[in-house]
């Protein structure tokens, strides 16, 4: 049991990990408020992917996104605001 026990921990640890370091060296072009399209633009955008959007937020010039892809992993993505083209993250 107590084997089962650390494996279950070690596997959501790992699932936590792919999330924390997508927040590594990421930045977008600058855009002005008018240049960026809507917030609620992207959240339709990945709903329609079968995203599921926690949190949206702004980051390095970019849009940060939190929460679970189609196949339901948690992700932290981010998108250009201009383009809502994902943006990749660099390591």
């Amino acid at each position: 049991m107590k084997k089962i026990l650390c494996l279950a921990v070690a596997a959501l640890s790992l699932a936590a990990a792919d999330v924390a370091l997508a927040d590594g060296n990421v930045s977008c072009p600058a855009a002005s408020r008018a240049e960026r399209k809507p917030t609620a633009e992207l959240v339709q955008l990945l709903k329609s992917k079968g995203w599921v959007v926690r949190k949206l937020q702004m980051f390095n010039g970019c849009y940060e996104v939190y929460g679970f892809d189609e196949k339901g992993r948690p992700v932290e993505a981010f998108f250009d605001p201009k383009t809502l083209a994902r943006v990749a993250v660099q390591p």
